[in-house]
């Protein structure tokens, strides 16, 4: 595995200079590459083509998702829904292993935390942001400026509309705009599969292909506790794709590093990364010894370690390609060229030509500040969810005190909302599996840190890690959900009164872990905020600005053509090699699990060995596309040029996984489910043709569509 991630990574970059723009780019909703797709394509984007997709995609805590019925019905991932299944699940019932179909309306599960966003509007509030930090300011007090303007901006957004208001940051601030969200938060699940068959090949065939998984799951949005009737619902195909379709992708991509300077992709080769992989490494091998323990320990660890261990093999990618002499030098290419078109112009070069170097200099402060920053003010030493309880509480007690413009972005008043909705969750917790997590952590700050570190020491007392956590999570009240409330409630008086261990842990190094925040505000994310903006501008000004910004985990529209890939075998892109289809097919699920002895991750459930009588084999199940995704786009809704659903993203290939810092379309690939496979498998292995026929007609057979 590591030889064909390096490969990949190797031949992507090799390739990088030779790349034409191609299908490249997760573009705004309100900037979409209208000429563009004409002119490769001659098809025409309309105003109301993109709405309409706009309007029928979501997004989901931790992915993407679309409506697919005019009755509430939303469709997204299995690994995206996944936390609420395990959530509804007991020792006696496990729906992660078993699967979940809801016959009745009644039979819905409502998931505990599960919040549903639909981008409702968009407007530029550029100027008011950028507006905020005027001349003679320091840096620092520019970056509160700002901070406080876009808290000021989501307020008033909040007031006005009723809507989720979130300023968004694009284009490393060269641009500000604001997003209106619809928000629901009375989500129900309504059918899954087996995880056997979502994750089919399990972590040996994740950001592969060939591929065969079923990786979706059904939930429905309520108010008022009765099914949402919408308008906007993206239609069903009833006809499919083939080779060479042009197919588009809504979805809300997490993250990418496409605009960052040499600098800052520096930084994340040499602290940021290696920081993750040595976390993610260790919480794997936690997790795996804390799931031997007992079927239970396995039953509600399985969530989190499907995530440890698809990021770890996501961070071995970003890694082999940071440390790429082919990716870093185009990166210095590309800004080396940027930097000789400022400075061909003298007015430019004035404004602009020393932005490099302010942004090298507070990533050098990023360098020294990260580890105890990470550890202690962003939890990464403080693991579990009593713990992350415990800091909320005491965080949101001293916040709600001060002005909305002063307090922290995650308590300002349009954000207390969703907080409280977190906060008070009926989510089960668990606190076996919160003392392991918080006895590592608390080792790796130790570790990363030292013992004599001033929050170390106010954390451990003398005392080890494992002594430490134990007595903290098996004394703490914190799981109560009535205490959170009355803690929340009694504010400031209630916290420091508060001789909960948690909270006494949390209250201890608060002063420390708010002057790590304040330094970072105001001599990293400031200055980085500040220069990325007068970058941004110094890019716009030489190459236009008629491109995407990196990604932000809002919504963005993707597009390319359903194509296979030539590869050597070895991950490598060949001219004569091996050739792999665009499409698999639900009869190779079979073949394939033969081919691995019908031994686990490649053992199919007991539905699809009785189903395979009934199914047609030759339906389309998995297919590959030249879309531009990233991690966040997890379930987002692909549709064909008229904008019903043809599938769904789940992944994409190894070759893929670069795609955080720049595009090839000769070998990346994103994964797609086949919507035919989906009918089918509804049909004719689960018996869910209820469900399956709402998807067909777009309402369910007892309700009458929107009109």
């Amino acid at each position: 595995m590591k030889r064909r991630i390096l490969a990949a990574v190797i031949v992507m970059f090799s390739l990088f200079a030779m790349q034409s723009m191609a299908d490249e780019g997760m573009w705004l909703f309100n900037r979409a590459p209208k000429d563009k797709i004409k002119a490769k394509y001659n098809f025409e984007i309309t105003q109301p083509w993109l709405d309409h997709l706009q309007r029928g995609s979501v997004r989901f805590n931790v992915g993407s998702g679309s409506f697919v019925s005019a009755d509430g019905l939303t469709f997204t991932n299995h690994h995206v829904g996944r936390e609420c299944l395990q959530q509804l699940s007991t020792a006696q019932k496990d729906y992660i292993k078993t699967g979940f179909y809801a016959r009745t309306e009644a039979e819905e599960g409502k998931c505990p935390d599960l919040e549903l966003d639909v981008l409702m509007d968009i407007q530029d509030v550029t100027a008011d942001v950028q507006g905020a930090a005027k001349p003679g300011m320091s840096t620092a007090e520019q970056g509160q400026a700002m901070r406080g303007a876009m808290a000021k901006i989501e307020k008033d957004c909040v007031a006005k509309t009723g809507l989720r208001c979130d300023v968004i940051t694009l284009y490393a601030g060269g641009m500000y705009h604001l997003y209106e969200y619809e928000k629901y938060t009375d989500v129900r699940v309504v059918f899954a599969p087996e995880a056997q068959m979502a994750f089919f090949g399990g972590d040996p065939d994740n950001f592969e292909f060939p591929r065969y998984d079923l990786d979706i799951t059904f939930f429905r949005i309520y108010e008022n506790d009765k099914p949402v009737h919408l308008d906007n619902f993206l239609k069903w195909s009833h006809g499919g794709v083939k080779d060479g379709d042009l197919v588009f992708v809504s979805g809300n991509p997490g993250g990418t590093e496409r605009l960052l300077t040499m600098a800052q992709l520096e930084y994340l080769r040499d602290v940021q990364t290696p920081f993750a992989l040595d976390r993610l490494t260790k919480m794997d091998n936690l997790l795996q010894k804390f799931g031997q323990g007992s079927q239970e320990n396995a039953r509600i660890s399985a969530d989190m370690l499907f995530g440890v261990e698809n990021s770890l093999k996501a961070y071995k990618g970003r890694d082999y390609g940071l440390h790429d002499a082919a990716l870093m030098n185009e990166k210095k290419a590309a800004e080396e060229k940027l930097r000789k078109g400022v400075d061909a112009d003298a007015k430019l070069k004035a404004d602009f030509g020393d932005v490099w170097d302010q942004i090298g200099q507070a990533v050098a402060t990023q360098r020294k500040l990260y580890m105890p920053y990470v550890l202690v003010e962003r939890g990464a030493g403080l693991m579990g969810d009593l713990p992350s309880v415990a800091r909320s509480l005491v965080r949101v007690a001293a916040e709600k005190q001060k002005p909305n413009d002063k307090r922290l972005r995650e308590y300002t008043e349009a954000r207390i909302p969703g907080f409280e909705q977190q906060l008070f969750s009926g989510a089960p917790v668990y606190k076996s599996l919160d003392e392991v997590l918080f006895a590592e952590s608390l080792a790796l700050m130790q570790e990363k840190l030292g013992a004599d570190y001033p929050a170390v020491k106010k954390l451990l007392n003398g005392k080890t890690p494992a002594e430490v956590a134990h007595n903290a999570i098996a004394n703490t009240r914190l799981d109560d959900v009535t205490v959170r409330k009355q803690l929340y409630n009694g504010g400031p008086d209630a916290i420091a009164a508060s001789t909960d261990p948690l909270i006494v842990m949390m209250r201890a190094i608060d002063d420390d872990a708010r002057a790590l925040r304040k330094q970072w505000d105001d001599e990293v994310s400031a200055p980085l905020a500040v220069h990325s903006t007068r970058l941004a501008k110094a890019r716009f000004a030489v190459e236009g600005t008629n491109t995407y910004p990196d990604a932000t985990f809002t919504l963005r529209l993707s597009y390319g053509t359903i194509v296979g890939f030539t590869e050597d075998g070895q991950g490598n892109v060949a001219a004569k090699g091996e050739r792999v289809p665009s499409f698999t097919y639900m009869g190779g699920a079979y073949t394939h699990a033969d081919k691995h002895g019908d031994k686990d991750p490649y053992e199919l459930p007991k539905t699809w060995l009785d189903g395979k009588s009934k199914i047609d084999l030759k339906t389309p199940f998995n297919y590959v596309s030249t879309a531009d995704i990233i991690g966040g786009n997890s379930g987002s809704p692909t549709v064909d040029k008229s904008g019903e659903v043809v599938g769904i993203i789940f992944d994409g290939n190894i070759q893929s996984l670069p795609w955080d810092f720049a595009y090839e379309d000769r070998i990346g690939r994103a994964v797609h489910v086949d919507s035919r496979a989906i009918i089918e498998a509804l049909r004719n292995i689960y018996n869910a043709n209820d469900l399956a026929d709402e998807l067909w007609n777009g309402h369910r057979s007892e309700a009458k569509p929107a009109k």
